[in-house]
């Protein structure tokens, strides 16, 4: 492991954070070089500490200790990330034989400087306990490796010598708190505190010599690690081979709509037959790195995802155990469906035999968080994508910690007691937040046309309530300006470009949809284009061109999207971009009208065909929608110059002219359209087969 310390970078820091002390800004940019490194912390593992001075708001200099708070990560903590405490508070607890969870928190929090202040650490008084100014406490893959054992002190004694200390797995809190304290004091020259099965605690006078011991001796259990096991562990190396790259995509692309579908939890009550309506659906992170697709390919894969986590503090991320598909269920639907249960059957038993007694009145969702496919890599399920990417981070590593484990010895973890009292635990669920989702979270949407002025503003309003969006059009170049126009977003808009009167492209494009999300929730089809020409004048090629377009196009589309709603069995909306020219046409528009009217039509037999599949299909005939300067409307573009020389104005008289003619005199924007998609998607309403007009109101146009 390298030191990662610099000088230089450390006075950046003083510099930066000088309105905070000298001594907060050290402990920032150590903490930051902690959180840099996911083989120490991950997703707000870890927490660090520095006792320093503060004044009160009398103007007293007040002993404080700067602890790590919730909500915080090392990677990107900040001063306000260390809430003040009133050392002396927390230190006179000490003298307690018991404090419970609750008072301990409201202690600890009472003693806060600022009430405003997040909470502190649950393992603050650990922190106050110590007498070194700074602590740092990791989860380090390499030391979890060592203890993860049928005899935790061996192999740290052998790797770390006698100046470590090796606790025994003691429940958080005040219990480890006091325990540490204890130890620390019948041995105050020891170098570190090895927490079995749990993590490291270094300390030291600076921030420095602090994370310079955590570097240390991590690095001498990677060491003691390379030499046990010769380098890397052989159920990682791909011995029984895992498939081909190409392969794991096309398995993925067939299993992951089939595991989301089993994995969506139940939310609503049934609109009959074996097709529930109502879900709360999940998003999915593969990861198919060649180490993780070996793994499950090995005797002992299935053993270890049966075994509990590297470290409890896990387990609220990913659950204890992992579901584990072998090669012959991941070819095979009906065994994956069937497997979910046995899991959701297991872990039911967990709860009732290990949980119930600390949460008697609920049980979290028995469905799996994580499932290793032997001979692809690991996924994780998880209802927003930021919390399905923590999870795949932290699979990934359990699974190179339990090869190694296995490797060094006999891979032992906590007990399922000592695990769900931390998957139970309140102050650990807090960590999680109650956050209330947005409406349409977990669900994914696949957009066609999404390049466009109507495609890109159902593209926003889908990303705003909550979607995960996968945005595909047949010009690249204008496709590239949503993610820069969508970038707080981050990774929950995916652009893909796709010739859609391919049909071998459409299937690539829900396939790539599939292996980035796991499925498709909402399908919008949506792209399209124009012509011009009477039909006296009609252009044979052309008006083939329009109808292969917006109309085959439209069936390659509806095609795929019912083959992928059968594997998922969750039911879902196709929400389908017509025009009022389907029931208005204009003149010198026969080929758009035409291939529209007919695209509607592909919509009412799919909502009569999907029905038995709760696929709610619904149309949108949208009108005058001109787009933005950023993006304009192709459309209106091709269409736009003739409709103004017949009338003989310019393109602002045109808009002005195609808004006065409606009933409501306002123009309509494509955020229109996205709120009627968006509508749709919600599912609020047992409602299929509708045709919503988006035009202001146009009599002529009226569904009839």
């Amino acid at each position: 492991m390298k030191n990662l310390w610099s000088d230089d970078e450390a006075q950046r820091f003083a510099e930066q954070f000088a309105t905070a002390g000298a001594a907060v800004a050290a402990r920032v940019y150590s903490s930051r070089l902690l959180g840099r490194d996911p083989s120490l912390v991950l997703h707000g593992g870890g927490n660090t500490s520095v006792k320093a001075t503060c004044q009160d708001l009398l103007g007293r200099a007040v002993d404080v200790l700067c602890v790590k708070g919730s909500g915080w990560d090392l990677v990107d903590i900040e001063p306000p990330g260390l809430p003040a405490v009133r050392l002396d508070a927390l230190r006179e607890l000490q003298q307690l034989e018991q404090l419970g969870d609750e008072d301990m928190v409201n202690a600890v929090r009472g003693a806060l400087l600022d009430s405003r202040a997040p909470n502190p650490s649950v393992e603050a008084l650990l922190h106050a306990f110590l007498p070194h100014r700074f602590v740092d406490h990791t989860h380090a893959n390499a030391i979890l490796a060592l203890t993860d054992q049928p005899d935790p002190e061996l192999h740290v004694r052998r790797a770390l010598g006698d100046s470590v200390l090796v606790l025994p797995w003691i429940m958080p809190g005040f219990p480890l708190a006091k325990a540490v304290a204890e130890a620390y004091a019948a041995s105050p020259d020891c170098t570190g505190i090895v927490l079995a099965k749990h993590g490291l605690f270094t300390f030291g006078d600076t921030a420095k010599a602090s994370y310079d011991r955590t570097i240390e001796l991590v690095d001498g259990a990677e060491r003691y690690l390379q030499r046990e096991l010769g380098g890397t562990p052989a159920m990682l190396l791909g011995d029984p081979a895992p498939l081909s790259m190409s392969e794991r995509t096309a398995a993925l692309a067939r299993v992951l709509p089939v595991l989301r579908g089993a994995c969506a939890v139940v939310s609503a009550p049934g609109a009959g037959g074996s097709v529930v309506a109502g879900f709360a659906r999940v998003v999915a992170d593969a990861r198919t790195e060649d180490d993780l697709a070996a793994f499950g390919m090995h005797a002992h894969a299935q053993r270890l995802c049966l075994s509990n986590p590297i470290t409890p503090d896990h387990v609220i991320r990913t659950k204890a155990h992992y579901l584990y598909l072998a090669p012959a269920d991941v070819a095979d639907p009906g065994r994956v469906r069937r497997l979910v249960a046995e899991y959701e059957d297991a872990y039911r038993r967990y709860y009732e035999a290990s949980a119930q007694r600390i949460s008697p009145d609920h049980m979290h969702s028995p469905k799996p968080v994580v499932a290793v496919l032997a001979g692809v890599g690991v996924v994780a399920l998880h209802h927003d994508v930021k919390g399905a990417r923590v999870a795949a981070d932290i699979a990934a590593h359990t699974l190179r910690v339990k090869a190694s484990g296995d490797a060094l010895g006999d891979y032992v973890a906590l007990s399922d007691d000592d695990v769900a009292e931390m998957e139970y635990w309140p102050l650990e669920v807090a960590k999680l937040g109650k956050k209330q989702p947005l409406e349409l979270a977990g669900q994914v949407a696949l957009v066609t046309g999404a390049a466009g002025a109507i495609g890109a503003g159902i593209v926003e309003v889908l990303l705003e309530r909550g979607a995960c969006v996968f945005a595909t059009d047949i010009d690249g170049e204008r496709l590239q300006q949503l993610p820069s126009r969508f970038a707080a977003f981050g990774p929950r808009l995916v652009t893909h470009v796709a010739d859609l009167t391919d049909a071998a492209a459409v299937e690539a494009m829900f396939a790539a949809c599939a292996v980035r999300f796991g499925g498709v929730d909402c399908v919008v089809p949506n792209a399209g284009i124009a012509y011009v020409s009477s039909i006296e004048d009609m252009d044979q090629a052309a008006f083939a061109r329009v109808l292969d377009v917006n109309t085959t196009a439209t069936m390659l589309v509806l095609q795929a999207a019912a083959r992928m709603f059968r594997l998922q069995q969750t039911g879902g909306s196709i929400v389908l971009q017509a025009s009022k020219n389907v029931f208005a046409p204009g003149a010198r528009f026969g080929a758009y009208s035409a291939s529209k009217a007919a695209a509607l039509q592909l919509g009412r037999i799919a909502a009569l065909e999907l029905a038995e599949l709760s696929v709610r299909v619904n149309v949108i005939n949208a009108d005058a929608v001109f787009g933005d300067e950023q993006i304009p409307s192709q459309l209106w573009a091709e269409v736009g110059p003739d409709r103004m020389r017949a009338r003989g104005i310019d393109e602002r008289q045109l808009r002005d002219y195609y808004r006065e003619r409606s009933l409501l005199k306002q123009p309509v924007t494509a955020r229109h359209v996205g709120e009627a998609v968006a509508w749709f998607a919600s599912m609020r309403t047992p409602t299929t087969g509708a045709v919503l007009p988006v035009d202001g109101g146009l009599p002529e146009a009226f569904p009839r």
